[in-house]
């Protein structure tokens, strides 16, 4: 099991927890919505840090990224599985004929 798993397990075992207990169940018990506001607050953060090239800034906040996207599929419960089968899905297809199929 990779990082990514084991965090999205935890993420998963933290809906209906003790949002007193755990910020993962804070984030989820204040709903999708504000899941998916807390997901692009940090991915405008990982941009900036992008744009700065700062290296380490961008790693810290690309792990904030990938852990508040994981909360936010949570929050709709979509798993990670099911994302990981739609990239395998994709494996192979050029980004341009994927993108004409839509």
């Amino acid at each position: 099991m990779t990082a990514l798993e084991r965090l999205a397990a935890t993420v998963a075992s933290r809906k209906g927890a003790d949002p007193d207990t755990s910020w993962t169940a804070k984030l989820l018990a204040k709903g999708p919505e504000k899941c998916a506001e807390k997901f692009g607050e940090e991915a405008v953060e990982a941009i900036i840090e992008a744009v700065k090239g700062d290296r380490a800034k961008l790693t810290s906040e690309a792990a904030d990224v990938l852990y508040h996207l994981l909360v936010m599929l949570a929050a709709r419960d979509v798993t990670l599985a099911e994302v990981l089968a739609e990239l395998e899905r994709r494996e192979g297809t050029s980004g341009i004929e994927e993108k004409a199929k839509r």
